[in-house]
């Protein structure tokens, strides 16, 4: 087969498991509301079926309303299902019309969204007429939708030999006899909460018991590690290296700061590598997952030289050691690291009656450092409150007073170079008073203060409770588990194993349906777990990653990466994931790719995806179908 119909082939079969069967942008939601109106009286598996716990009346009421908001959307259901077909056919071209893919699918997902819309504004106003009762039932009905869905999938898997096989191979009972885990339970551990299966893990027999085992095996620092310098000293190297080149000509001063970039970006290759062997390695992968996403939570970018150096280091000296801690050290760690001071620039602020502004002006009295709100901002913002959490433009200058002196060493003698290090003449002396609470430490103490109460505050447990209940289970998190998350965090004194029990016992985290989008990031670690990769090989994974869209530790603002599926399923991204899935097909060797499927999604992956696999005309091209399919690309 050429590798333009191989192409072809990979474009099409993703386009059309992943848009049309609803995988991005919650288009699997209407999907299968549409779905309801044309199931058999037998297969309650559709929206209308939510009801059902209600009276007649209130059950033919709740059908009437759904009915009247499809009416209502009859064009904009139209009008997707034509631009869905226009979307095979532009796909199908040859070349690619990758603006034409584009307008299309933003306009069937407009009009994906209006159904959508109405559907969701018909249900609340039918739940508004209810008893708190009824409400309770209707609302454990549209729940049970997914677990309809649940028992469909492994009743399927139960009719298929081979599906069975992998069945009892993924649900082996425990050594004292336990009940066996369901394949759906498996494939959510391996997949949602870890990194992806690998071909010869054995399937953990009970796997929410394998996901807490793990925070007592969890390795802070393995040994892919061992060659990696820390922060201090590569700082401290720079350091020196623009030192040296400071008194010499124009042309030895470039040569110089060239030098140090290059010996930067060979560093950050480095790292990268070193990261993706420990995510592709490890035997705690649940733990890794959350060193990944609190690396995002507290996000640098490698783009200043600076920060390039020291970007691997920043996640192995500040979250690797707190990831199993509590979040308030966790917070200091990463607040004060030397990545973050020089990213957001606070190595520059100087506080405007600080000792060092009180020197120059003297020297100078037309010259007044200017105000960096940066770092107070980000932390408020990003890190802590979040957005719009009750705090004020005041607090922000305010915080950024307190945390004046925050800042590297130097050369000669003013702290060790590279290192985190608090330099009192910098710092802005004064009492401060930051949401309400006044602070009359001096020195360090005062933000290492406002610090602990922003790490301990209630908007905080819900902001961080939001952002693990949308990276782990929905782009839209279920107000119930983030308010239970929330109480975990505020009860444990922001524990983070605690919040992390909380999220392994929520029910929600353990539906069946993957409702999470891979980001690039997670897709290539998956897929090389998958294929059973150790090594990474070329092209480099930082190449590599560039390529898909998601340079390692260089998101293009400090809220890091986002985590929803609209800012990574753009047709023209996954068209490069397509690109990257022949590509690592081509390196594989002879594996089967039917055997491949079973070994990794434990006998839930669907008859649609399964058939496309075993009619590849080869199995490159079967191993390369199944890494772009709808199973492997959610979670």
């Amino acid at each position: 087969m050429s590798e333009r119909s191989i192409r072809i082939l990979l474009a099409v079969s993703l386009a059309l498991n992943v848009f049309v069967l609803g995988a991005a942008a919650g288009a699997g939601y209407i999907w299968q509301a549409q779905q309801g109106q044309r199931d058999r009286a037998g297969d309650q598996r559709g929206l209308r079926f939510a009801a059902a716990g209600l009276s007649p009346d209130q059950r033919k009421a709740f059908r009437q309303a759904l009915a009247e908001a499809r009416r209502q959307s009859a064009a904009d259901i139209e009008a997707a299902r034509v631009g869905r077909e226009a979307v095979a056919r532009l796909i199908e071209a040859e070349p690619i019309d990758a603006a034409a893919v584009n307008e299309t699918l933003a306009s069937v997902r407009q009009a994906d969204m209006a159904l959508r819309g109405r559907l969701e504004q018909a249900i609340v106003t039918f739940a508004t007429g209810l008893t708190p009762a009824d409400r309770a039932r209707l609302v454990d009905g549209l729940r049970g939708r997914s677990n309809m869905l649940r028992r469909a999938g492994e009743n399927r898997a139960e009719t298929a030999t081979d599906s069975s096989r992998c069945r009892v191979e993924a649900s082996k009972s425990n050594a004292d006899g336990g009940t066996l885990a369901s394949p759906s339970d498996v494939a959510v551990a391996l997949n949602r909460f870890g990194l992806g299966a690998r071909p010869d893990d054995e399937a953990p027999a009970d796997p929410k018991s394998w996901l807490i085992a793990q925070f007592e095996s969890y390795d802070a620092n393995p040994a892919v590690f061992s060659g990696a310098q820390d922060s201090a000293t590569l700082g401290a190297g720079y350091a020196e290296a623009m030192l040296e080149a400071k008194d010499a000509d124009a042309a030895a001063k470039m040569a110089a700061r060239k030098a140090a970039r290059q010996e930067a970006q060979a560093l950050y290759r480095d790292e990268v590598d070193m990261r993706a062997r420990a995510a592709l390695e490890t035997s705690t992968p649940f733990v890794e997952r959350l060193v990944h996403f609190w690396s995002n939570h507290f996000a640098i970018s490698a783009e200043k030289p600076q920060v390039t150096l020291i970007a691997g280091a920043v996640e192995r000296e500040a979250i690797r050691p707190h990831v199993l801690g509590r979040f308030e050290d966790m917070l200091l760690a990463a607040e004060r690291h030397p990545a973050m001071l020089f990213y957001l620039d606070q190595v520059r602020w100087i506080g405007p009656n600080s000792k060092v502004a009180k020197r120059a002006a003297k020297r100078n009295a037309k010259r007044k450092p200017g105000i960096n709100e940066n770092l107070a901002r980000e932390i408020m913002e990003l890190h802590t409150l979040g957005a719009r959490s009750g705090y004020s433009q005041a607090d922000v200058t305010e915080f950024a007073l307190a945390l004046t002196g925050f800042s590297t060493g130097r050369a000669k003698g003013r702290g060790q170079a590279g290192a985190f290090t608090f330099r009192p003449g910098l710092h802005e002396p004064g009492q401060r008073t930051i949401i309400g609470q006044t602070y009359d430490q001096r020195g360090d103490k005062q933000a290492l203060a406002v610090l602990g109460d922003l790490a301990a505050a209630e908007a905080t447990a819900t902001h961080i409770a939001t952002k693990l209940a949308r990276h782990f289970i929905a782009d839209e998190p279920p107000a119930a588990v983030v308010t239970r998350l929330a109480e975990a965090f505020r009860r444990s004194k922001g524990d983070l194993v605690a919040v992390y029990r909380a999220l392994l016992d929520s029910p929600e985290a353990w539906q069946p349906a993957a409702a999470k989008f891979k980001t690039p990031w997670e897709w290539t670690i998956s897929a090389l777990r998958g294929l059973g990769r150790s090594e990474l090989g070329k092209p480099r994974l930082a190449q590599l990653l560039n390529q898909l869209g998601q340079p390692v530790w260089r998101p293009r603002s400090p809220a890091g990466y986002d985590d929803v599926a609209g800012s990574w399923a753009a047709p023209d991204a996954l068209v490069r994931r397509v690109e990257v899935a022949q590509r690592l097909a081509a390196q594989v060797g002879d594996i089967d790719p039917r055997d491949l499927a079973r070994k990794l999604f434990a006998g839930s992956l669907s008859d649609l995806t399964m058939a496309g696999i075993e009619r590849a005309e080869s199995r490159r091209t079967g191993i390369a179908l199944l890494l772009v399919s709808p199973e492997f690309q959610r979670r």
